[in-house]
């Protein structure tokens, strides 16, 4: 199916991705590691880790900010 056109589309599928299943979240992130699961969707907990590394990234910058208003 990857790479054919179906009616109605312009541009092809590309093919899936391969990910091995985790049991949950947590298996996800310990067996593949966060930035894995999330950026080359190993499996299929990456947008679940995408978020909880958003969050972070998040809070870190919202940290480094603060610290500067008060330098």
């Amino acid at each position: 199916m990857a790479g054919q056109l179906r009616k109605g589309e312009r541009i092809p599928r590309r093919p899936l991705p391969e990910f091995e299943e985790a049991g949950s979240l947590a298996a996800a992130i310990s067996r593949d590691g966060l930035i894995k699961s999330s950026l080359e969707d190993t499996n299929e907990f990456g947008p679940h880790s995408m978020i909880i590394m958003l969050v972070i990234v998040a809070t870190l910058t919202g940290g480094i900010l603060l610290l500067f208003k008060y330098i």
